[in-house]
């Protein structure tokens, strides 16, 4: 059958990402290509007995169909969540439930993004965000950033060049991929820039709360007083993915218009789920279990980097994140990423080239190394790996 895609339908026969996983996921090849979080760290026990309680206390209600804004109880939860450890003052009637963030990327655009409508995003950003923005007809536009985030300067720049654009997506906390934080001068300064061009922020918070050194910086959110922040989050990175649930603070007038949005995409998250994440989050301390997640990563973070310090060639160069989940490393050269990547898997190793991540101009020898999902024997044989494959190809 020839079946007729719309023009947002990808190119499967393109997929490099998928083939990239693809050639990772082999048990013989040590892969720092994902980005999955620890799953001896999620907290099963206590899940189950959340899920038990549920069950006795609601169990036709939680089996039932919902409203699309999500459980009142969990946005309740999130709205205390979001004062005390994002320093956000909202209300439950500003906050939607949603399946991951991923829905809220997806959804965002297709409320906001007509065919050629430009975005504007941090160099390089997230890939999947990318393609969805894509999938919508926008032309993304990358703004430069350094070590503290995306400049100022440049974000100013841009919004002069493209007086259109629709919105401006930012992940300022242990960006993915490069693990970067945006300062709280650069978060205050890119809300002023938006409100005075009158241009949306979508902020993309899934690792914020997975600090494990330096100073916690509040939300760009945390500057906004006139409604143009959409802040975006996730249960995945503090709980358990495998839960899809996240969330969207943002004013009244936006949720209305995004409720109607996600009823037609899937009624309502789902609810056994919400109401399973309430239960957890009453009977346990969600901060105590984050500061575990937090403590494992920093430990496996530092190891990274000691390993790549000590092995990988002179010249290279990586990020050096406070929090989060991913490096993000510079070979010196003009080295092809791909070509890189191939003979790294000649290795049994694997990473993400910087390749999808990037918008428009792409820089070469750049990529991201996930350390949350491996333990120090894998990080330390893994980099070893590396190293040699990467000597091989510039010297």
């Amino acid at each position: 059958m020839d079946f007729k895609f719309s023009s947002r339908v990808p190119n499967v026969d393109n997929d490099v990402v998928g083939e990239i996983l693809k050639v990772a996921g082999d048990p013989e090849i040590i892969s720092f290509a994902g980005g999955l979080p620890a799953p001896e760290l999620f907290p099963v026990k206590e899940m189950h007995e959340a899920a038990d309680k549920v069950f006795e206390k609601h169990g036709a209600e939680a089996l039932q169909y919902t409203a699309a804004i999500g459980n009142p109880h969990l946005r309740e939860l999130i709205v205390e969540r979001m004062q005390t450890n994002k320093e956000v003052t909202t209300t439950v009637d500003n906050v939607c439930i949603t399946t991951g963030s991923e829905q809220s990327i997806d959804l965002v655009a297709k409320m906001m993004v007509d065919k050629g409508d430009v975005i504007l995003v941090e160099k390089p950003t997230y890939l999947c965000a990318l393609d969805v923005f894509r999938s919508y007809g926008a032309k993304v536009v990358g703004v430069d950033m350094d070590e503290e985030g995306m400049k100022m300067d440049a974000l100013d720049e841009k919004l002069s060049e493209y007086p259109d654009t629709k919105f401006i997506y930012t992940i300022p906390n242990f960006q993915n991929p490069t693990g970067r934080t945006m300062t709280a001068d650069r978060r205050a300064k890119m809300v002023e820039l938006a409100e005075a061009h009158g241009v949306t922020i979508l902020e993309d918070d899934p690792y914020g709360e997975i600090r494990y050194s330096g100073v916690a910086v509040p939300p760009v959110k945390h500057f906004d007083k006139n409604g143009t922040v959409v802040y975006m989050n996730t249960f995945s990175k503090i709980l358990a993915p495998g839960m899809r649930l996240g969330w969207i603070v943002a004013d009244k007038k936006f949720i209305d218009m995004f409720v109607v949005m996600k009823q037609s995409a899937d009624l309502h998250s789902d609810n056994l789920s919400q109401f399973i994440v309430a239960q957890y989050m009453e009977d346990n301390d969600l901060d105590k279990h984050i500061k575990a997640i937090s403590d494992v990563y920093y430990e496996r973070a530092s190891l990274m980097l000691k390993e790549i310090d000590e092995q990988f060639p002179a010249g290279v160069k990586h990020s050096n994140p406070e929090g989060g989940m991913f490096i993000w490393v510079e070979v010196p050269g003009n080295v092809n990423t791909m070509d890189l990547f191939n003979n790294c898997v000649k290795h049994n190793v694997a990473f993400v080239p910087g390749e999808p991540f990037y918008p428009d101009e792409v820089i070469p020898g750049t990529f991201r190394m996930n350390f949350s999902n491996m333990k120090a024997d894998q990080i330390h044989e893994g980099v070893r790996r590396m190293a040699a494959a990467i000597d091989e190809m510039i010297n």
